[in-house]
């Protein structure tokens, strides 16, 4: 079944050898590597293809690697290589890659439940339009599924709450001062763009990493490449959870808190607890902007070692190292932030997302919720997962991981396939006639 078809086919009590459930760049990656091992799949998508690219995102989002880099190999991207695309050509490229995939996509169809057949194999896949028996599942939904929002603020507190995920312009918030919790990529940008509207900004800072946008006239997802470090199999010690301050916005540019406070952003310490009115924050933001301080400047050693080693061409940039004055948030942090008196009328909190495989309703879990699988392999036969952070490596969850990692799983489906299709009597028969 084609792309074309695939929007107008309604299927029910369907076999099929695999259901993809998600349409989003890990279940496109997915469907082009069991296309071209001639696996018979269908893709199911609850909204339209990369719909969270579309409405899951705020108005000015821009992809945080350069065209060139985050991209499918075998289709480019319609933007400069160099430049980085926004939210809408993202959604468009993957059109555009399913139909040059001719992937069997079906739109608008939701999985209800996935369970293991009793006394066959396989599982019954129940959804919003039929029920599919299917001998392989992928649950390509990815890891960002249920936006977290920690229980700090109570509702009675009377400020606007939202999570990132939700916030789409300036205007759309209430007037007054903003304050961020997060300051991983979507934190910081937010933050910069509130701040660049005429508002007041205060931007909650925890632990991170903060890469060089560029460096020596390479880009960091390029250092990230030669250095061998998108091809890590595990995070650092400690650093399972420390989000990365990188931007793409305005052309790209590293994101330099000092910058951010020099332009009127005051930065505080991790969010800790809210007291009849008074956000109370940690006294780690010394800390937090000097690891991630260390964590810039040593990726530039490790740069210059790299260019020197190999007698590269490469211009200097010892400004690069220059860090810039403390600001005065910095040098003398603040603890306490009386809401009302600050003028804070809202609260985004830019603090991640949570799994959400409720759908999936088999022995694939461990007692947090988290899958177990060994790069995507589930514990529960049949089962595979795709588009989780450090899958198999750093890049897993972007798009040229996720790619890569789809082609892993294709080929263990293909192993799988090629087991199930073994004839005892026919081998032997071959054996015979030898």
């Amino acid at each position: 079944m084609g792309f074309a078809g695939a929007w107008e086919v309604k299927m029910s009590n369907q076999e099929i050898e695999v259901v993809v459930v998600g349409g989003g760049q890990a279940g496109l990656a997915m469907s082009e590597h069991l296309s071209e091992g001639g696996v018979p799949h269908v893709v199911l998508e609850r909204e339209r293809i990369a719909e969270r690219w579309r409405t899951g995102r705020w108005d000015s989002l821009v992809a945080n690697g350069p065209a060139w880099h985050d991209r499918f190999p075998s289709l480019e991207f319609a933007v400069d290589p160099d430049a980085f695309a926004t939210k809408d050509e993202v959604a468009d490229y993957f059109v555009t890659y399913a139909e040059k995939i001719d992937a069997p996509v079906r739109t608008g169809v939701e999985v209800t439940s996935v369970r293991r057949n009793e006394g066959r194999p396989g599982f019954r896949v129940e959804t919003s339009d039929g029920v599919y028996d299917a001998r392989y599942v992928v649950a390509a939904t990815g890891a960002f599924q249920r936006p977290v929002i920690p229980t700090v603020l109570p509702e009675s507190a009377g400020i606007h709450q939202i999570h990132s995920s939700s916030y789409r312009n300036p205007q759309g918030l209430p007037e007054g001062a903003v304050l961020v919790v997060g300051a991983g990529s979507s934190g910081v940008q937010i933050a910069d763009e509130l701040r660049r509207s005429g508002r007041q900004v205060y931007l909650a800072v925890g632990p991170h990493d903060r890469p060089p946008r560029s460096y020596r006239d390479r880009d960091f997802c390029w250092w990230l490449g030669v250095l061998g470090k998108w091809d890590m199999a595990a995070p650092p010690a400690g650093a399972e959870h420390v989000t990365i301050a990188v931007s793409g916005a305005h052309g790209g540019h590293t994101v330099n808190f000092r910058s951010l406070a020099a332009n009127g952003i005051t930065l505080l310490g991790r969010a800790a607890a809210h007291h009849d009115g008074t956000m109370h924050f940690s006294a780690d933001l010394c800390t937090n902007i000097a690891n991630g301080d260390a964590n810039y400047l040593g990726l530039l050693d490790e740069a210059d070692a790299y260019v020197a080693r190999n007698g590269m061409d490469l211009p200097e940039e010892p400004e690069a190292r220059v860090l810039g004055p403390d600001p005065e948030c910095l040098t003398n942090p603040i603890l306490e932030l009386d809401l009302a008196a600050a003028g804070v009328s809202s609260v985004i909190w830019a603090t991640g997302f949570a799994l959400d495989y409720g759908w999936l309703q088999v022995d694939a879990f461990d007692e947090a919720g988290r899958p177990k699988h060994q790069r995507g392999v589930s514990a529960e036969p049949g089962v595979y997962f795709l588009g989780l952070p450090w899958q198999s490596r750093r890049g897993s969850s972007f798009i040229w991981g996720v790619w890569h990692d789809a082609k892993y799983l294709a080929d263990q489906i293909k192993i799988q396939r090629g087991y199930l299709a073994y004839d005892h009597q026919a081998a032997a028969a071959a054996a015979g006639a030898a």
